[in-house]
């Protein structure tokens, strides 16, 4: 190679390379292993998990149990190696999963038409909030505070150089719900959309109904977001909102210390070729049977550029395999069941802790920490293998001093028993 472009040696090849940044010594790397040492050291680190210990947290990413079946069929050679479904008389199998995804989506959400699948929820949201300015040709979006923040922090990165600006709304420090008085105060004629999640951030259930009567005065739109899946099963759908975006990490996808996760956005019909990603539509071949294609693509390769109305040009197919098989095998009523068994063990947990807000909530509470420091509690908790939950002053100087708590069907009673024991001797310890 040194040959082929005309240079003598690597140190000639580097030597337009200041000096003060070249390497001279060698890179301070472990000398190498062999297969076996290897696979001795990650049993090792993988030893240092925290296997058997018992989960509280929550706040986007949840502990679901998964099916066995999930992972049986995602990896399927013609799942788990397809690429991208231009080709449709070869990628029947993947289309057919997608549409079947599509169709799942609407009927959880109460939308008319939903897309294959968006990367996750926290780029779903300024996607929704895009789409919502190219319908209503509006320049200007209004968020709660009490969505989730780092979905909050994705939406402003993403909107900074689209003229977009977004106004941040209060919640009210009683119940934890979106101030309404604020909401109505904040709409005007350059509001685009008005963006709430339910359950909140805290983990309380909105109004979504009164929000959208709020936006639609001002001929604005409601953008309904949701991280936690599992409460449509019990929650009526957002079919008062215009869009609805979310996350479906809860849907048997592993929490994998962060992704790869699947987000949504479904949105009624009149709506369709504003959204983004891409959609998989039902028709029939030459020989008049049943067969599925790509029917809408926002931003492809094959469509003019001044066309497209969206940059994300993919979609988490695999990921959203794993929520399709998920909601196949629990089905309406399973799903239902689920969400029940998740509501009535956080509500068993909340009557033992002391509550920071009084809203109605699903699996997710905030708790006061009544004068120990969350952190010292969730040190005692670790002590007694167990993960406690969120502390909110990381992203609510106004909260500091209280946890986000999660209970869902993994969680047990003598678990849940031993965590309010420890908060019980903390507030003691703290008189």
């Amino acid at each position: 190679m040194l040959e082929a472009i005309g240079a003598a040696s690597l140190e000639a090849l580097c030597s337009h390379l200041p000096e003060e940044v070249r390497q001279r010594e060698p890179l301070k790397l472990a000398p190498g292993k062999s297969e076996y040492e290897i696979v001795d050291y990650f049993r090792a680190r993988a030893a240092e998990n925290a296997n058997g210990y018992a989960s509280f947290l929550g706040a986007g990413v949840y502990q679901h149990y998964r099916p066995v079946l999930v992972d049986t069929v995602v990896s399927r050679g013609e799942f788990l190696t397809s690429y991208t479904p231009y080709q449709a008389e070869i990628s029947q199998g993947t289309l057919i999963t997608i549409f079947e995804f599509q169709t799942m989506i609407c009927q959880l959400t109460g939308m008319d038409v939903a897309n294959a699948s968006m990367y996750d929820g926290s780029t779903a949201v300024p996607e929704a909030a895009m789409m919502a300015a190219r319908v209503t040709g509006r320049d200007r979006v209004v968020v709660a505070r009490n969505v989730h923040p780092e979905y909050r922090q994705v939406l402003a990165t993403s909107v900074k150089h689209q003229g977009l600006p977004v106004a941040e709304i209060g919640y009210d420090a009683r119940t934890g719900r979106l101030d309404a008085e604020a909401l109505e105060a904040a709409v005007d004629e350059h509001t685009a959309a008005v963006i709430l999640q339910s359950p909140n951030f805290f983990g309380v259930v909105e109004n979504i109904r009164e929000a959208a009567e709020i936006a639609h005065r001002k001929g604005a739109l409601l953008i309904a977001a949701f991280a936690e899946a599992v409460s449509l099963g019990l929650l009526a759908p957002p079919r008062d909102a215009d869009i609805v975006c979310g996350e479906l990490q809860s849907f048997a996808i592993a929490p994998s210390y962060g992704g790869p996760y699947a987000g949504i956005i479904a949105a009624k019909e009149k709506f369709l070729r504003q959204m983004p990603g891409r959609i998989v539509g039902e028709t029939k071949d030459i020989h008049g049977r049943r067969a599925y294609c790509l029917t809408l693509a926002t931003r492809e390769q094959h469509i003019r550029r001044e066309k497209a109305t969206s940059n994300i040009c993919t979609n988490q197919a695999l990921i959203a395999l794993m929520a399709t098989v998920f909601m196949t095998l629990y089905g309406k009523q399973g799903l239902r069941e689920l969400a029940e068994q998740n509501l009535a063990k956080a509500h068993y947990l909340a009557g033992k802790l002391p509550l920071r807000f009084t809203g109605r909530f699903f699996n997710e509470f905030v708790v006061a920490a009544n004068g120990r420091s969350p952190d010292e509690i969730n040190t005692a908790l670790l002590e007694k293998k167990i993960i406690g939950g969120l502390p909110l002053g990381r992203f609510y100087p106004e909260l500091e001093g209280t946890t986000l708590v999660c209970a869902t069907e993994m969680s047990r009673r003598e678990q849940m028993d031993e965590l309010a024991n420890v908060y019980a001797a903390e507030e003691a310890l703290a008189r």
